[in-house]
């Protein structure tokens, strides 16, 4: 289908006009490849405007068009709405915005009609090469992946899982609480930072449309808007979650220590360790850069005094897709 090109532009009162020569545009407008018609009109977002394409559409056969005024995120819809109810595929639509992008960023009238007639070329060699395309509507997958489990994580994931919606929260290090979790208080109340965060993290840890994913990373991401996968890695805890009952033994007989990331290198931790006393989850993780088994093959301090039996030194990183 050969197309016929409508070009219309708006003077927006005098938000356009005022500074771009309209009627110069609409005449160097006309002589573009494939327009048929090229018109300046005071308001073309009002009803007379909207009729107007309307009538040009039935009278002249055009096949396509494009509007010069306003953002397309104030417009678009108005237009492409008046395209429809005229016969004409609303994705057959083109919008160039000489207001926010030309009329309203300079004072000099030359250059912002220069600019004006720059836009609306490229406004009208871009609906020349349009197709028509057809609303569809598919399934979606409604689950959520947070990705970090600071304070802002935790409050997103909590706001989307309260609307009963599947969550996912993806953090890095074995515990959630991010670096709230470091501070004593918060600005500017200068209220207790851990009475704020601790309540938080509990409700995230047994919230029943939340699933928790510690010490893990987002190694990839595909798909598109609505139906996107995920490929998770979870990094090898040397401790099974569904035996650890968090009583903390392994930490207490463990005779290893090291710098404590928590605590910014000022103080020490085990080889096994919780990052604090409030972690979610409470299950330690074994450092195998300091744990002396994985470094010299002795001690398993920690795999004998383990009740539950929850230490696992074959334990290994694994991958899981969402």
């Amino acid at each position: 289908m050969e197309p016929k090109i409508g070009v219309y532009i708006c003077h927006c009162g005098s938000n356009i006009a005022g500074t771009v020569n309209t009627l110069e545009v609409a005449q160097f407008a006309g002589g573009l490849e494939g327009v048929v018609v090229a018109r300046d009109y005071k308001f073309m977002c009002s009803e007379p405007g909207q009729e107007l394409i309307k009538k040009d559409i039935r009278e002249l056969g055009l096949n396509r068009i494009v509007v010069a005024s306003c953002s397309p995120t104030m417009h678009e819809p108005t237009f492409r709405r008046a395209c429809q109810e005229a016969g004409v595929n609303p994705y057959l639509f083109e919008m160039a915005n000489i207001r926010e992008q030309c009329s309203w960023v300079t004072e000099d009238k030359e250059e912002a009609t220069e600019k004006a007639r720059a836009l609306v070329s490229a406004a009208v060699k871009r609906v020349y090469y349009h197709q028509p395309l057809e609303a569809r509507e598919v399934p979606v997958n409604p689950n959520t992946l947070v990705v970090g489990g600071g304070i802002a994580g935790i409050q997103a994931a909590l706001k989307i899982a309260d609307s009963e919606h599947k969550v996912y929260l993806v953090e890095k290090e074995p515990s959630i609480g991010g670096h709230m979790a470091q501070l004593d208080k918060t600005f500017p109340t200068l209220d207790c930072s851990a009475c704020i965060l601790t309540p938080k993290m509990t409700q995230v840890g047994s919230h029943p449309y939340i699933e928790l994913l510690t010490y893990s990373d987002v190694e990839e991401v595909s798909g598109y808007i609505g139906n996107f996968k995920v490929k998770i890695r979870k990094k090898a805890r040397y401790v099974d979650e569904e035996k650890c009952t968090g009583c903390g033994l392994c930490q207490i007989k463990c005779p290893w220590k090291a710098d404590s990331e928590f605590e910014a290198g000022l103080g020490k931790r085990k080889a096994i360790y919780t990052p604090f006393p409030q972690a979610v989850p409470n299950i330690p993780v074994i450092d195998k850069e300091h744990c002396a088994y994985f470094l010299s093959g002795k001690c398993r301090a920690c795999e004998k005094f383990c009740e539950a039996k929850a230490i696992d030194f074959e334990q290994e990183t694994s991958s899981t897709s969402l």
